[in-house]
């Protein structure tokens, strides 16, 4: 299994192109992979002939871990295969082949689903950063180890990975009191508590049953993670953005014409979003428990709706370093490959804050869920024409112009109103005061 990005430890193989047998040249398409972040189609490394798929379809496989042995011309026997073979013969196997152990000990039915032999406790903990094998997992279950406990052992496997030996030497020390559980945080303990209170609901006769898709159950997670973690407070403001609408107006068919690009108006609240974070970084920061980690670069994560009807969030990266033909042709090339799902992991990393747009829906305000571990989410609603009173040398005049309302949800954790409603007021003087004569 390739590395996927820095923070990805596993995949899910979604789909084979191939079976045992088939010859497959460089290049071709082996698997197509699923992550908490992107779906991928992984390709071969070599011409050669499929010699065994060691890792069927739903299998989730760590990084690093064969997922299929391929013969190339000339070779009788791959090497790899001669070590699984040997492995197979050893007493303690090792972590790649740990699924297979014995009926007596443990039986698993599906290989390696994971998140379905947790108990109810380890689920609703705080991911964990390592991995564990099936056989390590059913074991501290059947122990009653938590996910906090089994983070404590120091492994004796590659890279400490935690072996079988290792969590049975921990349970027979817990058992002659050498070792107490952990305390739990109070975050778990809130987690464990909101497990819990479940909502039971009754299907009518006439009722329909739609199962969650894979991407809709993440989104559905990740948002009762993110309500769960931070306490979080909307502000709104109106801005006036007549300036802005009448400039795109005028220059829309210039700038198509000149830099080959569409422009809208996400490149300039993206703009003005950067510009204002460098003024108040704080909102371009993270939480630890209770330290704050500021970000160097402003990466802004842009939410982008699917044909599919599901959200995701690519990144600009250094959007403060970037003019507005920059963020125009970075926004146009993620929103066409979000649409294509041609997205990489890459394109998923590294988001320090968030900007989601309620107007393409035409909705006017909406108060949006913090986008974790980001501190702060940044809605756009629609831009409309109302009436306003303005001032002029003979008095106020009520006049029509284009309005707009932005709301800013925040981590009131390390944000507080008065850093919260500055910045997002200073958002909307930045697009109040547009040139109308800025040159393309």
């Amino acid at each position: 299994m390739p590395k996927l990005g820095e923070s990805v430890q596993e995949a899910t193989i979604t789909k084979w192109f191939v079976k045992e047998g088939d010859r497959i040249e460089e290049d071709e398409p082996l698997f197509e992979v699923a992550t908490d972040k992107v779906d991928s189609e992984i390709p071969s490394p070599v011409d050669g002939i499929i010699k065994k798929i060691v890792h069927p379809l739903n299998a989730l496989v760590p990084v690093g871990e064969i997922v299929v042995i391929i013969t190339v011309d000339g070779e009788d026997e791959p090497q790899i295969e001669k070590e699984l073979k040997v492995a197979d013969n050893e007493p303690e196997k090792p972590a790649a082949l740990e699924q297979k152990v014995s009926k007596e000990t443990v039986q698993i039915s599906e290989p390696v689903k994971v998140a379905e032999q947790k108990s109810a406790v380890e689920i609703s903990e705080t991911k964990s950063t390592r991995f564990y094998s099936p056989l390590v997992l059913s074991i501290s279950n059947s122990e009653q180890v938590s996910m906090a406990e089994l983070e404590t052992i120091k492994g004796s496997g590659l890279n400490n990975r935690v072996q079988k030996k290792d969590i049975l030497d921990y349970v027979e020390n817990r058992k002659k009191g050498n070792i107490s559980k952990p305390a739990q945080s109070a975050q778990v303990q809130v987690k464990e508590i909101s497990s819990l209170a479940k909502v039971s609901v009754s299907a009518g006769l006439n009722d329909q049953i739609i199962e969650m898709d894979r991407v809709r159950k993440i989104i559905s997670d990740h948002m009762v993670m993110s309500k769960q973690v931070s306490p979080h407070v909307t502000a709104v403001v109106e801005a006036d953005v007549t300036n802005l609408v009448l400039w795109r107006t005028r220059v829309k068919d210039e700038y198509l014409a000149k830099y080959g690009e569409k422009i809208t108006y996400m490149p300039v609240f993206t703009e003005a979003v950067a510009r204002a974070i460098t003024e108040y970084p704080l909102l371009n920061s993270s939480v630890d428990g209770y330290k704050i980690i500021m970000h160097k670069d402003v990466n802004i994560a842009i939410a982008v709706a699917k044909p599919d009807g599901n959200l995701v969030v690519p990144v600009i990266k250094n959007a403060e370093q970037k003019n507005l033909v920059g963020l125009t042709k970075n926004l146009n090339q993620l929103a066409e490959a979000a649409r294509k799902n041609k997205l990489t992991v890459e394109d998923y990393q590294g988001g320090t804050f968030t900007i989601t747009n309620f107007g393409s829906f035409r909705n006017l305000i909406g108060t949006p869920i913090i986008n974790q571990p980001q501190v702060a989410i940044l809605a756009t609603g629609s831009i409309e024409k109302k009436p306003a009173v303005m001032e002029t040398p003979t008095g106020d005049a009520i006049v029509v112009r284009h309005k707009m309302f932005l709301s800013l949800s925040y981590d009131h954790r390390i944000i507080d109103g008065a850093l919260g409603g500055a910045f997002l007021r200073r958002i909307a003087d930045i697009l109040e005061e547009f040139s109308i004569d800025r040159e393309v």
